[in-house]
């Protein structure tokens, strides 16, 4: 999901805490620490976790492009997980050449054919455009000798801000058949998504600040957008620390497909308006001018069916393979953070 998107689902969520529309009626802004909340996992995942993951760099030289160097460097690191049987992760760094210049370069894992394929590609600005008519590709392979596990079927293009990185994580299989399943951004939705830390810091949030509304407003806001995330493919590791891999999500849409992403934000201005209806004529002395059943069968139900319809309709004839969509789904985020 957008982060607008995971903004707004924690200020409704903060709507309904006891308290907090009337105290925004006073002139308080708890009911805008909903949001930052609602913002809190990824910024901790991409503004924070990312820095600190232990990785092999894969650093291009910008005065040696050599894609064959590249493509070697990554197959040895994916053969070294399979002979070690440890996880191996990787950073691929950018080729940075001036303040709004850089080098772009593609890689494919291919696990059809066990090999690692690199391309350099043009020099593109921070738009992603190319700057200049672009060059004959120099394109290079490397052999695997381990079963590559690799499932999201498209070309990974390194240019602006920073590179993905991966872990080469060996499976059951066992040192001899070398099966090894290449994870992507693997520090995304892990111990910052759990509903288990939501809880933890909700209580601190509450017992620094002296405040129940506080505490759960800080809750309810960061467990909105791990729920929201529930909803696409990847998932999240919802019970850190007591558990230590992320749980499967719902598989009902793409976390970056703008329909999807356009509903969660009307849906969450619905129940914005709803509670400040309901719980603001407590303050003025008056009765709720929005009668439940009508306002949300006119501005919810309806609505989303036509519009999810629609969606599922279009989506039909473009299935994918679960392990390939949760792929897309974590592209999507990253790019919609970096750019």
């Amino acid at each position: 999901m957008k982060g607008i998107t995971h903004f707004l689902a924690g200020v409704a969520a903060a709507t309904f805490v006891p308290g907090v529309v009337e105290s925004a009626a006073q002139g308080s802004f708890l009911i805008a620490l909903g949001g930052l909340f609602g913002l809190l996992p990824d910024t901790l995942d991409f503004k924070f976790a990312r820095y600190f993951e232990q990785a092999e760099a894969i650093d291009p030289d910008p005065a040696n492009l050599d894609p064959q160097a590249i493509a070697d460097q990554i197959a040895a690191l994916i053969d070294r997980a399979a002979a070690t049987q440890r996880p191996v992760r990787v950073q691929l760094h950018t080729i940075k050449l001036g303040p709004d210049r850089w080098r772009q370069y593609t890689v494919r894992f291919d696990a059809a054919h066990r090999q690692i394929a690199v391309r350099i590609g043009p020099i593109v600005n921070t738009s992603q455009r190319p700057v200049r008519p672009e060059s004959p590709a120099l394109f290079k392979t490397a052999k695997v000798n381990a079963k590559l596990n690799y499932t999201y079927d498209g070309d990974l293009n390194v240019d602006i801000f920073s590179g993905p990185s991966f872990a080469f994580v060996p499976k059951a299989d066992g040192p001899k058949t070398g099966g090894v399943e290449v994870q992507f951004l693997p520090w995304h939705r892990a111990w910052s998504h759990s509903l288990t830390l939501a809880a933890m810091l909700g209580l601190i949030v509450g017992l620094i600040g002296g405040s129940l509304q506080a505490g759960l407003v800080a809750a309810f806001g960061m467990a909105a957008h791990i729920l929201e995330d529930q909803l696409g493919y990847l998932g999240s590791n919802l019970f850190w620390p007591l558990t230590k891999e992320r749980t499967s999500g719902l598989k009902l849409i793409h976390s970056g497909d703008a329909l999807p992403n356009f509903l969660a934000v009307w849906i969450a201005l619905q129940l914005i308006f709803f509670n400040l209806d309901r719980f603001s004529a407590l303050v003025q002395n008056r009765a709720p001018m929005l009668e439940p059943f009508s306002f949300f069968l006119l501005t919810v139900v309806l609505p989303c069916a036509a519009l999810l319809s629609i969606y599922a309709f279009g989506k039909r004839s473009s299935r994918m393979q679960i392990d390939a969509a949760q792929q897309a789904d974590l592209i999507a985020e990253t790019q919609e953070t970096e750019v």
